[in-house]
């Protein structure tokens, strides 16, 4: 796999952990489907111009999310671990396979140290289960009658589809995320397919 691609798949996951750091946790007196504790995995596919040059890379994921501590695992299509990432509230670690692991207070600190740019994915621990928080700073609750929205960090979001689109809050099967800019990449796209619960 290209150093670039590869890099990217790491940024991508990195951004996915991070969102334990930086999303803001909705009261579950409010938001009753939320849970704070999920375990999830499926496929991701990241699209992007840089320097003129349009890249495209896919990966599976893993992901453990509890209270105090979000883990993902960063696979290849052909099943080989690429990163595994652990975030809890004072520290982000990432492991690139055969590399000594590297540590930072934030996710998107490390990000920036391991890559030189930073993916602030900041609300995924929100989207992967269908909620955000908008350009007002309002949380948004996504439902087949509403599915699109553009968050407080620049990120424009579509919940295709669902795993159960007659529940009261749906969990989302396929979210598209698009942003305009991330330091030197233009045009990032992120389609992330959830699989079905077990």
């Amino acid at each position: 796999m290209p150093i670039t691609r590869r890099l990217t798949l790491i940024a991508l996951a990195a951004a996915l952990a991070g969102c334990a750091t930086t999303a803001t946790m909705p009261s579950t007196a409010t938001v009753g489907a939320y849970r704070e504790s999920i375990d999830l995995s499926g496929r991701l596919s990241v699209n992007y111009l840089k320097d003129g040059a349009r890249e495209s890379l896919n990966g599976n994921f893993n992901w453990a999310q509890r209270p105090d501590r979000t883990d993902v695992t960063l696979n290849s299509p052909l099943g080989q671990t690429i990163a595994t990432i652990a975030v809890t509230p004072g520290e982000a670690t990432l492991t690139q396979s055969g590399r000594a692991p590297r540590s930072a207070a934030d996710i998107d600190g490390l990000t920036q140290q391991t890559l030189g740019w930073t993916l602030p994915v900041a609300g995924l621990r929100d989207w992967l289960q269908g909620y955000a928080v908008d350009e007002q700073g309002r949380r948004f609750a996504a439902s087949p009658a509403n599915n699109s929205v553009s968050t407080k960090d620049g990120w424009r979001l579509r919940f295709m589809s669902w795993q159960d689109d007659k529940a009261p809050q749906p969990m989302p099967r396929v979210i598209n995320a698009e942003r305009s800019a991330v330091g030197d990449i233009q045009d990032l796209q992120i389609r992330i397919v959830i699989d079905p619960a077990a």
